[in-house]
């Protein structure tokens, strides 16, 4: 382990604390190992950093070759929202399908084991779990990352996966307070506004936060969301209202309070993510995520630099960035205790995803009609795809193809949208059975018309939503699933298949 580069002074090594930037590549490159060694106190891990579990070890054992106490964070909420498994989906389902069994110990116990692995990995700050209450159903970015519409669901759901993630060893960060499931804009895309009054988003919104913080949150996430009835002016990740009064007066939380990602036009485009972080650690955050889409050594330096010349100037009180950055290095601290600690970790449960993917499905008849009979025939899947959500991304395969080829040899698949979707499915068909997979059909008009059309030609369809179950069931068969993770389209395939 190197000690930090003497050139660098106290009030550099604060800016860079306080940073939690991507950077691109599965080996850390130089700029970034230089970094750390002047006091940058985090990075965060996304797909393009991910091959195997053996790849992240050896990529955080080179970062923590420069600093043992180096904090390593993921967006890892398993389900719909997976790191490790970016290219191949999720052997986890996600909150949806979670709250869907609503069973505490099932929760528990798959955070642990999803801690386990990410511990074996070397990461030590999860991005998660969501704590939104998905309270509009035409949400598009929450949906499935949600425990439910329901707010007591979700708050011991939150909780149980809290406690699950850190008896592990990595510490949970909730997200997105003060809550993103009553919105209808998604904020990688532009400001979200919530106009409820301050009763309603303490008795809904933040009840899930208070249980998190009760079962030990060791961080928590902003939304960068506008919510006039605390602050008409500012987003909550900008607002000393919601972070310093809220957050940490009225509701006395003590953990770090991480931003969502800054590049996200909801901050971006308005303020700029420099303008944007000098802000934000002004109003009571503690550290400023970035890397989504931005992860090269200028943006570091810039954000670097942008805070350092406004403690300079008096625009940032030199004590707010110490006491950030002191709380950045107490959760390393914590991270590296808990690696340190030679204890035996949980017992692997490698099952655990499968079946509780398994138990979240489930099926509806059509009225009137005879019990399915399995397929034995290879089927045709339809694929109603609608535009990927960015925190998922497009990179992540989805849907029940995969594992119906695999227990139907000859299972042929396509992605349809569109106008004329309906017609091209059936021309594409032939005489196989169709098995129409939708995600969300509730918010896709035309994913809704082209069902319509399938199952009227064709009522023996069999129809699988792999998002939020919000339409009446229809088709022969009616599986839905509360997620589109691997594991749920295995759980659907293999009821399709009779496995």
């Amino acid at each position: 382990m190197t000690t930090l580069a003497p050139r660098t002074d106290t009030l550099t090594r604060d800016a860079l604390a306080v940073l939690q930037p991507g950077f691109d590549g599965t080996r850390a490159p130089d700029w970034l190992l230089r970094r750390i060694d002047e006091g940058l106190g985090s990075v965060g891990l996304f797909g393009r950093n991910v091959t195997d579990p053996g790849q992240v070890a050896a990529l955080t054992a080179q970062l923590r070759a420069v600093r043992e106490d180096m904090l390593v964070a993921i967006d890892e909420e398993s389900g719909d929202v997976t790191r490790l498994e970016v290219r191949t989906g999720s052997s986890f389902p996600g909150n949806h399908a979670l709250g869907a069994v609503d069973d505490t110990d099932l929760t528990r116990d798959l955070a642990t084991e999803l801690g386990r692995r990410l511990a074996a990995c070397g990461v030590d700050l999860n991005w998660a779990p969501s704590a939104d209450v998905n309270s509009d159903p035409g949400n598009p970015v929450i949906g499935v990352r949600s425990f439910g519409a329901d707010t007591a669901l979700v708050a011991r759901h939150t909780a149980a996966y809290v406690e699950g993630l850190q008896e592990a060893g990595v510490a949970a960060c909730t997200k997105h307070f003060p809550g993103h499931g009553d919105t209808s804009v998604d904020s990688h895309h532009a400001l979200p506004r919530i106009d409820v009054d301050a009763d309603t988003l303490d008795t809904r919104e933040l009840a899930p936060f208070r249980a998190a913080f009760a079962a030990g949150s060791l961080a928590v996430m902003s939304a960068h969301i506008l919510v006039p009835a605390l602050d008409p002016e500012h987003p909550a990740t900008l607002s000393r209202r919601v972070l310093t009064g809220l957050l940490r007066e009225e509701l006395g939380y003590q953990g770090l309070i991480v931003t969502d990602g800054m590049e996200m036009a909801a901050i971006s485009a308005t303020y700029g993510i420099a303008r944007g972080s000098v802000m934000a650690i002004a109003a009571g955050a503690d550290a400023i995520c970035v890397g989504g889409g931005l992860c090269d050594e200028g943006t570091v330096l810039r954000l670097r630099d942008a805070l350092v010349t406004a403690v300079r100037s008096g625009e940032l009180p030199a004590a707010r960035l110490a006491d950030a950055a002191r709380r950045v290095r107490e959760l390393a601290a914590w991270t590296a205790a808990a690696r340190a600690s030679g204890r035996p970790g949980p017992a692997p449960r490698d099952g655990i995803g499968l079946s509780a993917a398994r138990r979240a499905v489930t099926t509806t008849a059509a009225p009137g009609s005879a019990p399915l009979i399995p397929l034995v025939a290879p089927p045709y899947v339809a694929a109603l795809t609608p535009m990927a959500n960015i925190a998922v991304g497009e990179e992540t395969p989805w849907g029940v193809a995969a594992e119906l080829e695999r227990l139907l040899p000859g299972t042929e698949t396509g992605g349809w949208s569109g106008r004329e979707a309906g017609a091209e499915v059936l021309a594409a068909a032939g005489p196989r059975r169709i098995v129409a997979v939708v995600r969300d059909e509730h918010r896709h008009p035309w994913m809704a018309r082209t069902l319509d059309t399938i199952l009227a030609a064709r009522p023996d369809t069999v129809v699988v939503e792999m998002g939020v179950p919000q339409t009446p069931p229809r088709g022969a068969l009616h599986i839905a699933t509360h997620g589109a993770a691997r594991v749920c389209g295995r759980a659907a395939a293999e009821i399709i298949a009779g496995a």
